[in-house]
């Protein structure tokens, strides 16, 4: 039943021509064809916008956190040992809770 025939697409084509004209038919099919290759180059920009960024993303990922500074004394090799303790990030609804 959703089949396209020959005779569908001839009445599509004289109805074209009937409502815009011949002389518009040509103008109308180049608007259309440029407005296509306008969203076709958009879409293909914004996919390698999305590659781009992916792959920002794997190089960051891939990045190795640096080794502790080390110390030389006496000729033998120490890590620096950090001042103070780090505390660990504080929950803010928990500290609300707390006061």
């Amino acid at each position: 039943m959703g089949a396209l025939k020959p005779w569908h697409i001839a009445v599509l084509v004289v109805v074209l021509i009937l409502l815009f004209g011949a002389k518009r038919l040509p103008d109308a099919a180049r608007s259309l064809g440029r407005s296509l290759r306008i969203i076709k180059a958009e879409t293909k920009s914004l996919q390698d916008d999305d590659r781009d960024l992916a792959e920002k993303a794997d190089a960051q990922a891939g990045y190795q956190p640096l080794p502790p500074q080390q110390q030389y004394v006496q000729g033998q090799q120490q890590y620096a040992q950090p001042q103070q303790p780090v505390a660990p990030p504080a929950d803010p609804v928990q500290r609300v809770r707390e006061n």
